[in-house]
């Protein structure tokens, strides 16, 4: 038991974990949480919104803000409102993990040092994937480089999906939240609504399912969400751009749609711990990701 927690004394802040696409932010926070709220796959945006994960353990209450990865050279609406939360998350917490991949410094990687140049709250930088090198002395020189740049509160080389080194970025973090009372009660771990969390899992699944297959224009929108008895009937409209991408996505007589909704039902079951009856369409949308009022509609107007 730390002195803190003798004491105590209560610690709540909130914990924005930033970084280029694709760098591990969603795995990290589905990590430190030990349960999945954030979606994850190989495939760069798929993180859209600021998503909240609250980890509480007696006297300190963490608060982890998973942002988009900052975009470069993409002008549609969509885009700027990815960039824009995950720069005004920035701007609203306590701390700042900023994530980078091992040895790899992008253009991208450097547009979010830039936004965080002039911070005035801690900043730790957190090395990913640090487990895939052979040669540990390899990352000093970069480490050098990193520290030299943005002059953090600490560097700390981790394995987001390993869970390498997580125990000591998470007492770090602690140590660097302000005294206060907990903002949440202790056994929420989002304050994201269970419908956005059924439709993420949805798009985690066809963007798992189909890669390179689907360009990023497909969102997906709850239009049922019911519980009668001890079943939660589940329907939702996937849509796409174009009647090629539809079907693409329905795949040969409809393997692929099945599939994906196989994958889902099971993954919500578990997150929702109930049985879960969940049916798919698929729509085409013409224009929507550039269309900001179509955007609003989807529910990306939470900034």
């Amino acid at each position: 038991m730390t002195d803190v927690e003798s004491q105590g004394v209560k610690k709540c802040g909130f914990i924005a974990l930033v970084g280029r696409p694709n760098v591990g932010k969603s795995t990290l926070l589905n990590h430190m949480l030990g349960q999945k709220i954030s979606i994850t796959s190989r495939k760069p945006q798929t993180t859209r919104n600021n998503v909240t994960g609250i980890k509480t353990e007696g006297s300190n209450q963490l608060v982890f803000v998973d942002t988009p990865g900052l975009h470069l050279h993409h002008a549609s609406a969509m885009n700027r409102y990815m960039n824009k939360a995950a720069g005004t998350a920035i701007k609203d917490v306590d701390v700042v993990v900023f994530l980078v991949d091992k040895l790899t410094w992008t253009e991208e990687d450097e547009s979010v040092a830039r936004r965080l140049e002039n911070i005035n709250i801690p900043l730790i930088i957190a090395v990913n994937k640090c487990d895939q090198l052979d040669d540990k002395a390899v990352l000093l020189p970069h480490l050098k480089r990193l520290s030299d740049r943005l002059s953090p509160t600490e560097i700390i080389p981790i394995s987001a999906l390993r869970g390498v080194a997580l125990d000591r970025l998470e007492s770090l973090l602690i140590q660097l939240l302000p005294n206060g009372e907990h903002m949440y009660p202790e056994d929420q771990i989002t304050d994201r609504s269970s419908r956005f969390l059924a439709a993420e899992i949805v798009r985690e699944k066809i963007t798992r399912q189909l890669g390179a297959e689907l360009p990023y224009q497909m969102a997906v929108e709850i239009e049922e969400f019911e519980q009668d008895g001890g079943v939660l009937h589940i329907g939702a409209v996937i849509l796409v751009e174009r009647d090629g991408q539809k079907r693409i996505l329905i795949g040969d007589k409809g393997d692929r749609i099945k599939k994906i909704g196989q994958q889902a039902r099971l993954d919500i079951e578990t997150l929702f711990d109930i049985k879960v009856m969940l049916k798919l369409w698929v729509k085409v949308k013409s224009g929507w990701s550039d269309d900001e009022r179509a955007l609003k509609s989807l529910g990306y107007d939470d900034l």
